[in-house]
């Protein structure tokens, strides 16, 4: 939180405290008369006043702090629309809460330390949660205690990363930014959008051919082929106008049967041939499939050290550079733009320990120490660049929580990279645009193999690829 803690204090440097309580407050007053209207059942108001809170009553928990203060604010507010309002200080406030239709969560925010135990509400109330829910971490998500799962949080300036990672997305319920006129245009992460695919995005010129977006592969083996077939798919329907894939020791009728060119190439000591199935193309991935018990390690450094395109290096590719420093040296002698794809396992292989509660952190830390893009795969994915810039996908779900779909997720890239996007934004754009399109699939029952379809449906429906630049969502911490 050590950049929004600068942020305020600028704030309040050129705008009184008190003015900057008033409009924190009054959104919360706002965000509570539009979930008033939003759930009608909750409140059925007075004739001609939808969602008008006559006669309801509110809980405000507040505590010392200015969290407490922008609470009392909206108490205020909602007294004068006729609600009958309590606050009660936050170290006092009883176990459990009855009688109550909307509860104001306004104990502590971003700064507090220690535990706190929420009171229980009644069943069908309202609980609205200031700035952040009271007893989350604003940085990692963690809980500490038992906080009150919000039907709706109001954030001020900014998301803070405490709502998007850990726990947060469990407590935080609908997510509200308030503008109350802090100046956030700093902030060194920010969360994809829809709109920044549709901004970030080119669309292929109308005399494009296939090769002014191909990708390379080197990826699967004998009788691990799948892995292969998914990442090649999902370049292919993510916009890469041609494939081309070489498989490491496999037999030529090993090779799969598609619009994907395929090629077998040497078992081992394969560097020169996959910088060879590289030419023409504007990025190329290594790893998915290759297996971990030859001799990939040497094959794959080599690699990184010669290809003079983007490199997407993702699960068995990784899992050959070795472990700890050897590692993180081979990543930073890459000869052009390395993005690193791992999960908490192989990241424990390539670092030495899993991220921990602070993800942000340990991706700025990765990026920076190899000079990679590193993008740590998780609900909240984080994409860090080598500069300590932080982009969030948050789209993210339980349904990409199947055997393959990272080997997808590295084809997206690849071809994002081919038609044009710089690494960072394209690992971003994919991980937004891999979580957007499992959301279009079954609840229960999606398999990697639906993905490269449903990205292509999904680019089809909201990509317009029009020119632009990021400047959506910022995260202050």
């Amino acid at each position: 939180m050590d950049e929004m803690r600068a942020i305020d204090e600028e704030a309040r440097r050129e705008t009184p405290v008190e003015e900057l309580v008033e409009r924190a407050g009054a959104a919360v007053y706002r965000a509570v008369i539009a979930e008033l209207r939003r759930s009608p059942g909750r409140s059925e108001g007075r004739p001609g006043g939808r969602g008008f809170p006559y006669g309801k009553r509110a809980i405000v928990i507040a505590g010392k702090g200015h969290n407490g203060d922008d609470g009392r604010v909206a108490a205020a507010r909602l007294r004068s629309r006729g609600m009958k309002v309590e606050v009660l200080d936050a170290a006092r406030a009883p176990a459990r809460l009855v009688d109550v239709d909307i509860v104001i969560d306004a104990a502590y925010g971003t700064g507090f330390r220690g535990s706190y135990d929420a009171p229980e509400i009644p069943p069908g109330a309202l609980a609205i949660a200031v700035d952040i829910p009271s007893g989350l971490d604003a940085d990692t998500g963690e809980c500490a205690g038992a906080p009150m799962g919000a039907d709706r949080t109001v954030s001020f300036a900014a998301l803070k990363p405490g709502l998007l990672l850990g726990e947060g997305l469990l407590h935080a319920g609908s997510i509200t930014v308030a503008d109350i006129g802090l100046d956030v245009s700093r902030a060194s992460v920010r969360v994809i959008e829809d709109s920044d695919v549709e901004l970030l995005l080119p669309q292929r010129a109308f005399d494009a051919h296939k090769w002014r977006s191909g990708v390379a592969i080197v990826a699967g083996s004998e009788g691990m082929m799948g892995s292969a077939v998914l990442c090649s798919n999902a370049a292919a329907r993510s916009g890469a106008g041609m494939v081309r894939l070489g498989v490491p020791g496999c037999s030529a009728a090993g090779l799969p049967v598609s619009e994907v060119v395929s090629r077998a190439i040497p078992g081992s000591s394969w560097s020169d041939a996959a910088v060879s199935i590289a030419e023409r193309c504007k990025a190329l991935v290594v790893g998915p499939g290759l297996g971990r018990g030859g001799p990939e390690g040497e094959s794959v450094r080599r690699v990184l050290a010669a290809s003079p395109i983007p490199v997407v290096l993702d699960g068995d590719g990784l899992w050959a550079l070795g472990e700890g420093h050897d590692a993180l040296a081979a990543c930073a002698a890459s000869r052009s733009a390395l993005v690193l794809t791992p999960h908490d396992g192989e990241l424990r292989r390539l670092i030495g320990s899993t991220p921990g509660p602070d993800r942000i952190g340990c991706a700025r830390q990765v990026a920076a120490s190899t000079g990679a893009v590193a993008l740590l795969k998780g609900p909240c994915t984080v994409i860090a660049d080598p500069g300590g810039e932080v982009l969030l996908a948050v789209s993210g779900s339980a349904r990409l929580a199947t055997a393959g779909s990272g080997d997808v997720l590295s084809g997206i890239i690849a071809a994002f990279i081919a038609r044009g996007v710089e690494p960072f934004l394209a690992a971003a754009l994919g991980a937004h645009v891999h979580g957007r399109a499992a959301s279009l699939g079954l609840a229960d029952g999606l398999v990697a193999g639906d993905l490269g379809e449903l990205v292509a449906r999904w680019l089809s429906e909201k990509a317009t690829g029009a020119p632009g630049s990021l400047e959506r969502s910022p995260v202050s911490r």
